[in-house]
């Protein structure tokens, strides 16, 4: 579209906004029918470590919902001089799992309970028996059952447990609903139904320790919706929340809420059986839809769905970036010392550069990313550590492909189970999230941690939220066309992706990497039971 058409259609509300809550950043994105991004903002936020759980205070999530969605409104207006009034559709995505549970007066009873959060290893283990099926430590189901082994008193209380997406999806419509692949990190889904798996619902309802409480798991759990479905329109108090000067008009209609994996696969086109794709943020997670059940449960595989409700396999680790971005602030605040001021942009470019001229191994370096703990490699208490011996090559190239080394190293130990284990074959695996902006380096390390050619598309940096803004795209055409078809035909017809091979060298010198950082996990392990936390006095 050119600048005339596009302003017609803001004046016309034929765009759509993709809204996603992420785990350091809330960003809004506006696309037209063209899916082309017209405008966006952003929110920058942390989770907090308050009374040994990791959470987000929900104030300050709506606070960077709002200036989120402000900024996108001022760019609109700067650009093409009218105010947003009118949209089309809405679609809002979170990061998965965790725990929101709240009363019949809709008060919530906990803080919200983050996936950062690895407590509910008891829980986990007994649900995993019971159902034979992999239940992870941050799922809603995980959480709940945690509390009840717990004997928390809030549980008695609870009259709607939800995700981070499904709450503000509640909170701007009023339905409690939530989209099948969000709902995946909620309760085990069975893929025939398109809905939770009555099975396991029947056995978690017979558990003792759940039979004393009046509610049941059916009533308490939001109502599951696929891509494309109904999840109601934004209401007047929705569209105050979101747009506190009363320009936006209510009626959008909304799309059902996703997660961010859900997004992930929209943004790369990775929704087909035999597909593939990873996203790598805070946390990362490598994500395979599947044309076949899994041979046997594996506690460090997921099996969750796509938007449209086929299984996916999915490795997901608790890291990645943190520690990254933790050690560039460093260097940042060295250049500032100097004189020097530098963009967050040019600085990863500059680092990341440098990174190529590593030795293949990163000269013995190791880095543990753990700012929490990592359940692929059993840490239950993380403490991010660089180490070194006396011999390695302590250089800078090395101290920052170290870096990039550990950032994926239990995505890679991960992986290494569908490939070896289950020998799942992998053409190309498709990437996105903020690492690849600088570009080649980020790929080709994971290129080579995974022995895999890695893809990354033009949207790599902002995949998330313009893929919730695709799913809020479609359901104008849900009733006409499947959704895989949509994003083929319509979407991606012509997608501009630069794809890198495995380096031999690049693989060895990681293997060794990735030995010697396993054989020295009992490293990090003693470092989380004697490095404590620091109590303010």
């Amino acid at each position: 579209m050119n600048v005339k058409e596009t302003l017609a259609a803001i004046k016309a509300g034929e765009i759509s906004v993709g809204i996603e809550i992420g785990s350091t950043r809330i960003k809004s994105v506006l696309i037209t029918k063209d899916f082309k991004t017209i405008a966006s903002g952003s929110y920058q936020w942390e989770n907090q470590f308050e009374n040994g759980i990791w959470t987000y205070s929900l104030e300050q999530l709506w606070d960077g919902i709002r200036d989120s969605y402000k900024q996108l409104s001022a760019e609109v207006e700067s650009r093409y001089h009218t105010s947003l009034t009118k949209i089309s559709a809405i679609g809002v995505s979170a990061m998965m799992h965790g725990y929101l549970a709240f009363s019949k007066e809709d008060e919530l009873l906990v803080p919200f309970r983050t996936w950062r959060n690895n407590i509910t290893a008891p829980a986990t283990d007994q649900l995993t028996e019971l159902f034979q099926f992999n239940i992870p430590q941050r799922w809603c189901i995980a959480h709940l059952y945690q509390a009840i082994l717990n004997e928390e008193k809030h549980v008695n209380d609870i009259s709607f447990l939800t995700t981070l997406a499904g709450y503000v999806h509640w909170q701007l419509t009023g339905r409690k609903v939530i989209g099948i692949g969000d709902a995946s990190g909620a309760f085990p889904i069975d893929e025939a139904k398109g809905d939770y798996n009555e099975d396991f619902t029947e056995k978690f309802g017979q558990l003792e320790e759940v039979k004393k409480y009046d509610w049941d798991i059916h009533t308490i759990l939001p109502k599951v919706l696929k891509a494309g479905e109904d999840a109601g329109r934004l209401t007047e108090n929705g569209a105050k929340l979101l747009d506190p000067s009363g320009k936006l008009r209510s009626g959008s209609a909304m799309a059902p809420p996703e997660g961010d994996a859900g997004t992930g696969m929209i943004a790369t086109n990775s929704i087909r059986k035999r597909t593939g794709n990873i996203s790598i943020g805070t946390s990362a997670f490598a994500m395979v839809v599947l044309d076949k059940p899994l041979q046997k449960v594996h506690r460090e595989i997921d099996i969750v769905t796509t938007p449209n409700g086929s299984n996916v396999a999915m490795v997901h680790t608790d890291n990645c970036s943190s520690d990254i971005d933790a050690w560039l602030q460093i260097f940042q605040e060295f250049a500032e010392r100097l004189g020097i001021n530098l963009s967050p942009e040019k600085l990863y470019e500059t680092l990341f550069l440098n990174a190529s001229k590593s030795d293949p191994d990163a000269g013995g370096l190791v880095n543990y990313s753990y700012l929490s703990g990592e359940v692929i490699t059993e840490i239950s208490d993380g403490r991010p550590m660089f180490v070194r011996t006396m011999n390695s090559n302590f250089n800078l190239a090395n101290f920052i492909q170290a870096q990039l080394y550990g950032a994926f190293a239990p995505l890679a130990i991960g992986m290494d189970t569908l490939t070896e284990d289950e020998q799942i074959k992998l053409d190309v695996m498709i990437a996105q999230g903020g690492l690849f902006k600088t570009p080649v380096i980020a790929q080709q390390v994971l290129a080579n941690a995974l022995d895999i050619p890695i893809s990354v598309m033009e949207t790599a940096g902002e995949g998330g939220p313009w893929g919730m803004a695709v799913l809020a795209e479609y359901m104008k055409k849900s009733s006409e066309i499947p959704l895989e078809d949509f994003l083929d035909q319509e979407v991606f017809e012509a997608p501009e992706t630069m794809t890198l091979n495995p380096e031999a060298e690049g693989v060895r010198g990681y293997a060794k990497f990735l030995k010697r950082y396993q054989d020295s996990l009992a490293a990090e392990r003693i470092a989380g039971d004697k490095l404590l936390e620091r109590k303010d006095e």
